[in-house]
């Protein structure tokens, strides 16, 4: 039995995965913050979450996949504001945020992301878990109410025994006693932060009493995530990914804001964190202005599963460099896929000497991703199979292997290879025809075939075995 094993953050080591409950694991994603396209970087987070959750299906985990969206934070509002100034702001923030998160949804599964397998939460539709929350803070004394909103006390934190710097360390000098209310904050710096932000003019709003105030305004950004986690998945739950720039303040104040508040001491048992995605050798951002969309990507004719690829070609802990001769690398090898998945409609009856053993390949695929979920060393796993199988005919009686096969590489790769279709009947004559031609030495007529079954993309190689062909 394949034991499963990922890079804890919490530890610092490489663990075994092991379920809190029988077989099911629970696992949540830092969503997108809606107020903009995802970046590609945003994207190859989602890659390697969406990758996790289909290697533990492999491995025979049932598992239970949350992603929120952050649909009101300080970045959601202040884009809602500039786009329709004359809405209210909370009709302003809403068309705003859903622009975006359908954008999301269909970069996500471009990228060969299943939306299916994903329950999805939205900040605006949780804000009562986020104010019970938050009045448990209060009664126990972490949260206090200050005079813009309400805010977390990482110093009466502390005093109840709990660790702050549980993911990083994070020294005396570096906390200080002042508040901070933006959403994002100087990393440098540990301050106590806002729960809640009592409401500004222009800005929408939610009712909140607590201890006889009324506090009418909006959550914080890091009390969404740790409101909706607890809701959907309960506290402590399996596995919280996200990318490594969230390791703080965002996923340290989500493990203080969940634990503060009663006994438990554990708000997820394994963090998974991925590495940045370079552009130039620097992060890219937004901020920066380095980046580029999935559309930025499809603009140059490239395939969104092609990306995939080359998220999915780095080790998930190593940063990747992104550059477009790389990428059409990985365009390339997608090609070379799919003409290995187009020989499930040409197999033949032959004398076979042996036959490929799928079902060995794929055990080592997944033993490569039960090593800290080593997606580089499962495609080139991958790789040795197509290289071995793709200038040969299948006999007929390995095509419904190969088919599972191929569905099995999808579950776990997302590249919908089962998708690739047959050719017509036509195409099918007119391969029948060049053979003929190039069997009677006419190689000029036989070409001409070539290049037309060419432009209505369909690829001919020619071998031991006879042509065989593959989509463009």
């Amino acid at each position: 039995m394949i034991k499963p094993r990922i890079f804890n953050t919490l530890s610092k080591k490489i663990e075994e995965i092991v379920p809190s409950s029988s077989d099911h694991i629970r696992i949540y994603t830092c969503g997108p913050t809606v107020y903009d396209s995802a970046h590609i970087g945003n994207l190859s987070s989602y890659i390697y979450a969406d990758t996790l959750r289909r290697a533990l299906n492999a491995w025979g985990f049932n598992v239970d996949h949350v992603m929120n969206f952050t649909d009101v934070d300080d970045k959601t509002i202040n884009k809602s504001q500039s786009l329709y100034p004359d809405l209210t702001p909370m009709e302003a923030l809403k068309k705003t945020t859903r622009k975006y998160e359908e954008l999301f949804r269909q970069d996500f599964s471009s990228v060969g992301c299943d939306l299916s397998s994903i329950k999805f939460y939205r900040a605006t539709e949780s804000i009562e878990f986020m104010q019970d929350l938050i009045s448990r803070l209060c009664k126990e004394k972490i949260a206090y109410i200050a005079s813009d909103g309400v805010y977390f006390s990482i110093e009466n934190y502390k005093a109840k025994g709990r660790k702050y710097g549980q993911l990083t360390n994070i020294t005396a000098q570096s906390t200080g006693r002042q508040r901070v209310n933006n959403d994002e904050y100087d990393k440098d710096n540990i301050h106590d932060f806002a729960l809640w932000k009592t409401k500004k003019e222009g800005e929408p709003y939610w009712e909140f009493e607590l201890e006889s105030n009324k506090l009418d305004g909006r959550p914080g950004w890091h009390i969404e995530c740790s409101a909706m986690s607890e809701h959907a998945l309960g506290v402590p739950f399996d596995i919280h990914t996200g990318g490594v720039d969230l390791i703080f303040p965002h996923h340290e104040n989500e493990i203080a804001q969940s634990t503060a508040a009663g006994e438990n001491t554990i708000f997820a048992k394994y963090f998974m964190h991925n590495e940045h995605m370079l552009v130039d050798g620097k992060k890219m951002s937004k901020s920066l202005k380095n980046f580029f969309t999935l559309s930025d990507i499809k603009n140059k004719d490239f395939d969104p599963l092609a990306f995939r690829l080359l998220v999915l070609h780095s080790h998930y802990r190593s940063q990747t460099n992104f550059t477009w001769s790389s990428l059409e690398a990985s365009q390339n090898r997608l090609k070379t896929y799919r003409a290995f998945a187009a020989l499930k409609w040409q197999t033949v009856k032959k004398q076979s000497k042996g036959k490929i053993d799928f079902d060995k390949y794929y055990y080592e695929i997944k033993n490569s991703l039960a090593e800290d979920l080593n997606t580089a060393m499962a495609l080139t796993q991958f790789d040795a199979c197509v290289d071995q199988t793709i200038d040969s005919l299948l006999d007929t009686s390995e095509k419904q292997i190969f088919d599972n096969f191929l569905k099995q590489i999808d579950d776990i790769f997302g590249l919908n290879l089962s998708g690739v279709k047959n050719i017509s009947l036509e195409q099918k004559q007119l391969i029948q025809k060049r053979e003929e031609l190039r069997a009677s030495k006419k190689f000029d007529d036989a070409d001409v075939i070539r290049k037309d079954l060419l432009n209505t993309g369909i690829e001919i190689r020619d071998t031991q075995y006879g042509a065989i062909w593959n989509p463009v």
